[in-house]
């Protein structure tokens, strides 16, 4: 049996080859001739998967480790016959990390709190929720819409988490209106009853509040450039966090230059996000042959085991922000990926595509901050609740 893979998926040769015979490939460079003898084809989400490369091909089983399934051709997949699988969840942490370093990366810049803001979170799903749970850890205001989930779910469940009752979420133009930092995490759908294609258009820009901070690690096409620049350049956005360009990978330079913190379409690349993808696929696939999955994926020791430190006066939120902000950003530095994203930057649109897809096939290790074990002196009860909301694995006995 023949099986190929994305060289970017961590173990992926190491675990198929429990199963049969693997070659592994630059996803975006997978074409209908690697896939012709194929059996199993497993991608993350640079390759296009539809007619076009499986036509004539002998696959049976494909399997997508990413979240999204935008460069999946779901129903010539269906109507062909071809058993699938996404990773739904499996990098979700990592882009809760993602948006939580670049808010602290933003606020040690410029010199504001972010207890106490409104932040408006589009899109409650996998990766939404943890959003939340992040933010609200913080001390954060959160306003969450999420329509499909409020349709879905109509029944009030107080007993839980804010992020798991659909109910207690508000409409888009109240988001809008009342946020003061926004960040969506909905899939791309230019259908359906809820569309997302430039769901936050110059419409909905208008109704932001002035000042406002606006991320984007979902997709690049879920926001419309064009009106993103304009309020940008008229002050109305006064901060922008993106990672996922319309267009990627030949992204909009225009866009480029205006943003405070800009990445390589990575938030959902920790190490312990694509280990996950490849295990989820790789257990599916395993169900798909009828063979147990014996592969282990076990993780190595992260490059920061444990931070120690002494809280002894940290009992504002300002002063605990202050404090964790320099572990938040020594797990992950945030800032050197913007600086290699900007180095990468030319008039000539190829040349800027080549150099985005090489930061994310030549992506270092990151870990997540639920790698890292906190062991603090005289900490309070409410940071040590912080470092927990935020997946550090807390010791420390409160003051």
């Amino acid at each position: 049996m023949k099986i190929l893979c994305d060289q970017n998926m961590p173990y992926a040769v190491e675990a198929f080859r429990t199963l049969g015979e693997v070659s592994a490939k630059d996803g975006r460079e997978i074409t209908a001739a690697d896939v012709r003898d194929v059996d199993l084809l497993f991608t993350r989400s640079t390759t296009k998967v539809n007619a076009a490369l499986l036509d004539g091909s002998r696959v049976r089983f494909y399997g997508s480790a990413v979240i999204g399934v935008n460069h999946i051709d779901i129903p010539y997949l269906e109507a062909r016959g071809i058993p699938w699988t996404p990773a739904p969840g499996c990098n979700a942490e990592s882009v809760a990390n993602y948006i939580t370093a670049a808010l602290f990366f933003l606020s040690g810049k410029f010199g504001f709190t972010l207890a106490g803001k409104t932040v408006g979170v589009i899109g409650v799903g996998n990766v939404g929720r943890r959003v939340v749970r992040h933010l609200r850890s913080l001390g954060m205001n959160v306003l969450a819409n999420d329509p499909p989930r409020q349709l879905r779910e109509t029944t009030p469940r107080p007993d839980l988490p804010f992020e798991e009752d659909a109910t207690r979420f508000v409409s888009l133009d109240e988001l809008l209106a009342a946020s003061d930092i926004i960040t969506v995490h909905t899939p791309l759908e230019k259908g359906g009853d809820f569309p997302t294609f430039h769901l936050l258009d110059a419409a909905a820009v208008a109704k932001m509040k002035p000042g406002v901070i606006v991320c984007n690690a979902a997709r690049g096409a879920i926001v419309e450039t064009d009106a993103l620049l304009a309020a940008r350049r008229e002050g109305r956005i006064a901060h922008l966090v993106i990672d996922c360009w319309e267009g990627e990978p030949a992204y909009r330079r225009d866009l480029a230059a205006v943003a405070d913190v800009e990445t390589p379409h990575i938030a959902g690349h920790s190490f312990e996000g694509k280990v996950n993808g490849t295990a989820m696929v790789y257990r599916k696939a395993c169900t798909f042959l009828g063979v147990p999955a014996t592969f282990p994926f076990e993780l190595p020791p992260p490059p920061l085991p444990v931070w120690r430190a002494d809280a002894s006066g940290v009992v504002t939120e300002a002063q605990e922000e202050a404090f964790l902000r320099p572990l938040v950003l020594r797990v992950y530095d945030i800032g050197a990926d913007d600086r290699r994203f900007r180095e990468t930057d030319s008039a000539d649109a190829q040349v800027r595509a080549k150099g985005f897809d090489r930061l994310r096939g030549g992506y270092p290790m990151r870990r997540q901050f639920d790698a890292t074990r906190v062991e603090l002196l005289h900490a309070t009860p409410r940071l040590l609740a912080k470092l927990t909301g935020l997946g550090f694995q807390g010791v420390g006995a409160p003051c």
